[in-house]
């Protein structure tokens, strides 16, 4: 039997709430509408590439996005000492480029479980809880949870776009 990425009831962002649960519901929902344009696609069809000569595809998007909820909630905000899931020194795009062998059942089991990390790491932590990037050429910024949040809805918001216009060219299938 062939592996089909699975069904996504997406829940409506919140309408009404104080900042956090706006935050966090508008991240659920972006996180969920990636899931929505890869649903019922096999792996072969999830690793099909945007067009030439770009090789984005849905496949990428998702472990994208799981080493970005890694990198901002577990590395960034709660201080755990983890390695890139797909990116190495080697290939430090792995995520969006190293396709081919990839096992897209298992990448979205990886995917489920750093969403659910990434949520338990900040539990409890103020949106005002700040944290430090530290930058390759030996600068710092700091940050708050609040700017994480923020950058991750408009990192999926941005992907999302990209999603749905490779989704549409696999199957036709638009929407939002």
């Amino acid at each position: 039997m062939t592996w089909t990425a699975p069904a996504v009831d997406r829940k409506t962002e919140p309408y009404v709430g104080d900042e956090r649960t706006m935050l966090e519901g508008w991240l659920d929902y972006h996180r969920q509408t990636l899931l929505l344009k890869c649903a019922g696609l096999t792996a072969e069809q999830l690793k099909t590439a945007s067009v030439e000569p770009s090789k984005l595809t849905l496949l990428g998007l998702v472990r994208h996005m799981t080493e970005v909820e890694r990198w901002w909630f577990r590395i960034r905000i709660a201080g755990e000492q983890l390695d890139d899931l797909y990116n190495t020194d080697a290939s430090p795009d792995g995520d969006l480029d190293d396709i081919a062998d990839a096992d897209a059942e298992a990448d979205f089991a990886t995917f489920d479980r750093e969403v659910a990390a990434a949520r338990e790491a900040v539990a409890g932590r103020s949106l005002d809880d700040t944290f430090v990037r530290r930058r390759p050429d030996g600068g710092s910024h700091t940050r708050n949870v609040r700017w994480a949040y923020i950058h991750m809805i408009e990192e999926y918001a941005r992907h999302n776009g990209h999603a749905d216009l490779i989704r549409e060219r696999i199957d036709g299938v638009t929407g939002d």
